[in-house]
Parts: structure tokens; C-alpha cells; sequence
């Protein structure tokens, strides 16, 4: 019996189809999608962005997820064992060990903020978020964030959190408890919708969101939906690579691609149906950036009948998309360590805790009493952010796409995209195309532009 054959049985799997979607779509939900791309629309002027954006979700992010369902169903290997498998001559696995490192670095700071949701939602159910003024919600914000001990506290207790969900292993704990999460995280997504459609902003902010200016399409509005595309779906990590070596062989992987993308972008279009109508009813600026989840909204919410009952429905929200986020990231090293290290899942668990728990109080006490300690000008937080989104995801990407699509094998390829020929798939070459060219390239804008070496 080959390597390959011994894994398959032996390999745990997710039990049903919904399970596939719910990881998946889990796993690229995220703050990003409520937080980041409402600010990237609003600052990109809107219907415009939107455009370009479902565009590059297409073209880059649905060929690049293909290229790491492959890799990760068809070896039934974590991410630095899928490279080396499918390269066992070359250095190819060394890209498997950007993506341990990179899902380490935004575990620490994703969970900083992450802990600052559960605070936020614990204050919004005891009553004592409800304040005056913008100006009370910025110090309150201001004053939380650059204590030293609080923050600290939610990041554990965050972190805590995902480590009980990850410890009962992957049906038990990342199955089961996305089968759950995601399906609430939809009918709070709906609830807000309902309630911001009978805002009366409600109409300038539709207009704002889904009705394009073509004169508004520039290099700027294409980067930032290129960007945004691509990170919104979690790719050059390793996420769906791991998860995917958890899939059966009856998953249709284009097909769960396709449905993965299009539910991700499905959030980040609710979440701006949610914001921009309240935005606009209000009158703040629909590129309101960082400040938006922590102050303007809840400022929002207090204008509101029921603003706490709003208040806590957010950040209860915002605590579901981080969660399952986290869980996919951590999921990266803890498949590593069980498999390339022989440890138990459980130790795996508590040293991939452990080291986001180092690293994670590190980027909390970033906004206290290590303000001051800066590398390369950065802070610890700034610069874990920096490291990950600007330099190693944009690698891993262009790694994925260019192994994938011009040094794997097409059998391979083409057997792991049609379920070894049982079904004709008409997108094959086109997804081989984008692979090759399409994805590399645009990836390769982005990233010359994140660190400033270009300027479009």
C-alpha cells in the first residue's frame, strides 16, 4: 500500500458536505470582510470598487483556491507536506514554512483585536458601552486599548476560546462548531440588513455601494480590489490547503471553490448593506477606516431604539468571524506539528496556543507599555501585520499559484479538479491560465505596492 493510500485511510475527514462549506467559508469570513472591506469600498469610492472587486474574486481568488484545494486533498498533507510531496526533489516546502510562520504572526495580533470584540461585546451587554458622544466612545476606546492588563486579559480569554474548540480535533471541534457558527453568523448578518433597509440613509447608501462610477475606476481602485480580494479569502497561508486534505474524494473541488468565494464575498456585500445605510443616516464618512467598528458604530448603535440589544448583536457577530477565522489559522501549525512532528494533537494545540499567547500579549502591551519598543519604526503589533499581510501572504500566493500551474503535474491537476475524469470541467484550462499568469502577475502588483517599491 503507497504513503498516499495509508493516509487516505487513515486521515481523519469532515463528515458531511456541509461541513466542507462551513470550514471553508469559515475559514475566509473574518474581521476583514465586516470591518476591512466596507472601509476599502468606502475609500475607493463605492459601486466602482465593488465592480473590480467581484472581478479579482474571480480571476485571482477562485483559481488560487482550486490550487490550494489540489494540493491539500490530493497529497492529504498540511501544507509544508503537500510541497513536499507533490516536489519531493526541490525546495518547494519551504513555502509550507512561510505559511506556518505567517498564520503564527496573525494569530498573535488577529487575536488582540479579536480580544477587544469580546470587551467590547461583554460592555455592550451589562449596558456600560452606552455613552454620550463620538468623543466618549473615541477616550473609552483610547483608554482601553493602551491599558496594559485588559487587553492582555481578552486576548488570553480569547484565545482561550479557540484552543477548546481546536483540542477536540477537526469533526468534533472545527466541523461541528462551524456547522454552528456560520449559519448564526448569516441571521445576524440578515437581522442588521433588515434593520439598516429601513434607515433613512438607507437609499444613498445602496446607491453609494452597488451603483458604479465608471470615472472612478483608476489603477488605486483596481489595486485596492486586488488586494482586498485576495485577502479576504485567506489565501497564501494554507488554509484550505489544510482543510482540504480533510475533504472526501467525493468533494467536487472547483465547485466548492466556487461556493467558498462567492459566500465570502456574499458577507463582505451584507456587511456593507449593514454599514453604509447607518453611516449615511448619521453622517459619517463612509472611509471612517479603523475607527469604525470601535467607535463610530457603536456611536451609531447608542442613536438607535434598542442600541444595546444592536451593540451586542455586532460584536457578538464580529467575536463568530473571528473565531472561525482563528481556528483555520491555528489549524495550520497544529496539522504540522501532529504529522511532521509525531506529537498528539492535544500538545500540538498547547504549543500553538502558547506561541500566540507570547506573541499575542506582546502585540497587546504594543499599545501600552511597549509603545515605545519599535522595530524597523514598527511596533510589535504594526510590524506582525506588516510582516504577514505585506510580505509573506502576497509570497505564499504567488508560490501557490505559480507551483500549481507550471510545475505540478496537469494529470494531477486535471484528476483532482474532475474527480479523475468522472466529470468534464470547461474551466480547467482557464483556471490552468489564470494560474500561470493572470494570478502571479496581479498578486505581484499588490505586492511591490505594499512595500512601496511601486506606486500606481
Amino acid at each position: 500500500m503507497s504513503t498516499s493510500e495509508k493516509s487516505k485511510k487513515t486521515r481523519v475527514q469532515f463528515a458531511t458536505r456541509l461541513g466542507v462549506i462551513a470550514t471553508t467559508v469559515g475559514s475566509a469570513v473574518g474581521l476583514g470582510n465586516i470591518w476591512r472591506f466596507p472601509y476599502e469600498a468606502g475609500t475607493h469610492g463605492g459601486g466602482a470598487f465593488m465592480l473590480c472587486y467581484i472581478f479579482f474574486i474571480f480571476i485571482i481568488g477562485v483559481p488560487v483556491i482550486c490550487a490550494e484545494f489540489l494540493m491539500g486533498r490530493g497529497t492529504r498533507s498540511n501544507i509544508f507536506g503537500a510541497y513536499r510531496k507533490l516536489a519531493p526533489k526541490g525546495k518547494w516546502f519551504y513555502a509550507g514554512y512561510m505559511g506556518i510562520l505567517a498564520s503564527i504572526l496573525i494569530l498573535s495580533f488577529y487575536s488582540v483585536v479579536a480580544g477587544w470584540t469580546l470587551e467590547y461585546f461583554v460592555q455592550s451587554v451589562s449596558g456600560s458601552l452606552d455613552l454620550a458622544s463620538m468623543e466618549e466612545y473615541h477616550a473609552r476606546f483610547d483608554e482601553f486599548s493602551t491599558g496594559n492588563w485588559r487587553p492582555v486579559l481578552w486576548t488570553l480569554i480569547f484565545l482561550t476560546l479557540n484552543f477548546l474548540i481546536l483540542v477536540r480535533g477537526v469533526t468534533k471541534g472545527i466541523e461541528r462548531m462551524s456547522n454552528i457558527l456560520m449559519p448564526v453568523l448569516f441571521v445576524i448578518l440578515l437581522i442588521f440588513c433588515i434593520n439598516s433597509l429601513t434607515l433613512p440613509g438607507a437609499g444613498e447608501g445602496l446607491r453609494f455601494l452597488f451603483h458604479p462610477d465608471f470615472s472612478k475606476i483608476d489603477s488605486g481602485v483596481m489595486l485596492g480590489a486586488m488586494g482586498q480580494a485576495f485577502f479576504s479569502l485567506s489565501l497564501g497561508l494554507g488554509c484550505m490547503t489544510t482543510y482540504a486534505s480533510y475533504f472526501s474524494d467525493s468533494t467536487r473541488l472547483a465547485k466548492s471553490a466556487v461556493i467558498t468565494a462567492s459566500l465570502d464575498t456574499a458577507v463582505a456585500f451584507l456587511a456593507g448593506i449593514v454599514i453604509f445605510p447607518a453611516v449615511f443616516t448619521f453622517g459619517f464618512s463612509p472611509a471612517a477606516g479603523p475607527t469604525l467598528v470601535f467607535e463610530v458604530l457603536p456611536s451609531i448603535f447608542h442613536s438607535l431604539p434598542l442600541g444595546a440589544v444592536w451593540s451586542s448583536l455586532f460584536f457578538f457577530l464580529l467575536l463568530l468571524a473571528s473565531l472561525t477565522s482563528t481556528i483555520s489559522m491555528s489549524e495550520i501549525s497544529i496539522a504540522f506539528f501532529v504529522e511532521e512532528k509525531k506529537m498528539s494533537r492535544r500538545s500540538a494545540t498547547v504549543l500553538n496556543t502558547g506561541l500566540a499567547a507570547v506573541f499575542g500579549v506582546l502585540c497587546a502591551l504594543s499599545f501600552g507599555c511597549l509603545g515605545d519598543f519599535k522595530l524597523f519604526g514598527l511596533t510589535v503589533f504594526n510590524l506582525f501585520d506588516y510582516v504577514s499581510s505585506n510580505i509573506l501572504l502576497p509570497i505564499g500566493g504567488m508560490i501557490t499559484s505559480i507551483f500549481v500551474g507550471w510545475f505540478v503535474d496537469r494529470r494531477f491537476v486535471r484528476d483532482q479538479l474532475t474527480d479523475f475524469g468522472s466529470f468534464r470541467l470547461k474551466m480547467l484550462g482557464v483556471i490552468v491560465f489564470c494560474l500561470r499568469y493572470v494570478a502571479p502577475v496581479c498578486i505581484l502588483l499588490v505586492f511591490l505596492n505594499s512595500i512601496g517599491l511601486i506606486q500606481l
